[in-house]
């Protein structure tokens, strides 16, 4: 059966996936425009090389034969996702600047603009599966794990609605990594052996703590160990570091290696364990505001999985009403459980959505 064509505007980046992702829609026979963001760069640094990426995804758009554009949201990233990501800092959190970056550039600035342009839909190469479900349901579209669940991306788009979903287009969520590899071989795309990008959307590999020292004057203060009280070394502000974080300790007592565990903002001092005190970064439940959900909110309670970090398990938990949140109580104590991050929601394969961990 031939498939009514379509045209679909399709976020490239310069990397594979993305680019296989046109490519995959361009075979399809759609009318297919791929379109790069200028992204924010840090001042004086170099931390996104986006002109090569741009080349790449240049050479790739006249390799497979659609047109190309490059769409200028550095103004829109800085005020929508760096100043989001540096008050959040701020407050003594730890925020997930690609979850906002999805919500408010690509499935934000990005939809609006292509459909003002006449476009059917918009792609991104995101690891992620959209169905359709049947309208016995107010939610018409699910939002699915990805065949691959090792690059599984849904963690960072639950704040996906319907309204957006339906414009949005995941061409390569039924395939594995490998697989998208060897079709960008196979149709001969002159980035097929590049490196998968790493870092912070559109910026790349950040120093986190070296970038926050330009907006976060540093502040010296202690690190205590938890159990004992005992003064352990010095940190250069309490705000640069992260609950469940290991490495950039100043400790050198040779006994660690030590976890962050709690974080007093008002007395300026971070605690820090030893491996041995897991037990002090386990957490029996959490609570999470600022909810969006993909489909039907669930009946609440329900019992759920749950994700607190990209990449982590899903943990089996009851969610509960509380107050404009939830409550998040865990079958099994999580470790790590850190204010800023997103928790995201599951039943089976499907994403329902999620909310910021207070």
């Amino acid at each position: 059966m031939k498939v009514a064509k379509i045209k679909v505007y399709v976020a490239m980046s310069g990397g594979v996936d993305s680019s296989v992702a046109a490519a995959l829609l361009k075979k399809q026979g759609h009318n297919v425009t791929g379109v790069f963001f200028k992204p924010w760069a840090p001042p004086a640094s170099n931390y996104c090389n986006w002109e090569q990426d741009r080349r790449d995804a240049m050479r790739v758009a006249s390799k497979i034969g659609i047109e190309f554009k490059t769409w200028d949201f550095s103004k829109e990233y800085e005020k929508e996702v760096v100043s989001y990501m540096i008050n959040s800092y701020r407050t003594g959190t730890t925020p997930n600047p690609d979850v906002m970056c999805n919500k408010e550039i690509k499935f934000g600035l990005f939809l609006k603009k292509a459909l003002a342009e006449g476009a059917d839909y918009i792609a991104t190469g995101h690891y992620i599966r959209k169905t359709e479900r049947s309208k016995s349901h107010t939610a018409d579209y699910v939002l699915r794990t990805a065949k691959d669940q090792n690059k599984d991306q849904s963690y960072f788009l639950w704040t996906l609605t319907q309204k957006r979903l339906k414009y949005c287009l995941f061409p390569i969520g039924d395939y594995t990594k490998p697989e998208v590899r060897k079709l960008a071989k196979k149709f001969g795309l002159p980035n097929h052996n590049k490196k998968d990008s790493q870092g912070v959307c559109f910026v790349g590999q950040l120093d986190m703590k070296e970038f926050l020292k330009n907006y976060i004057k540093p502040k010296p203060g202690n690190i205590i160990l938890s159990e004992t009280g005992k003064i352990l070394g010095q940190h250069d502000s309490v705000f640069y570091y992260t609950i469940g974080q290991r490495h950039g300790l100043d400790i050198k007592d040779g006994q660690g290696p030590y976890f962050v565990v709690s974080k007093n903002i008002k007395k300026n001092i971070i605690y820090v364990a030893k491996q041995t005190g897991d037990k002090e970064l386990l957490s029996k439940n959490t609570r999470v505001t600022k909810l969006s959900w993909v489909t039907d909110k669930p009946k609440l309670p329900a019992k759920v999985f749950v994700k607190i970090r990209y990449r982590s398990k899903s943990l089996p938990a009851t969610i509960t009403a509380d107050g404009k949140g939830l409550t998040v109580s865990f079958k099994n104590p999580a470790k790590a459980v850190t204010p800023g991050q997103s928790a995201v929601f599951y039943r089976g394969q499907e994403a329902l959505g999620g909310g910021i961990i207070k």
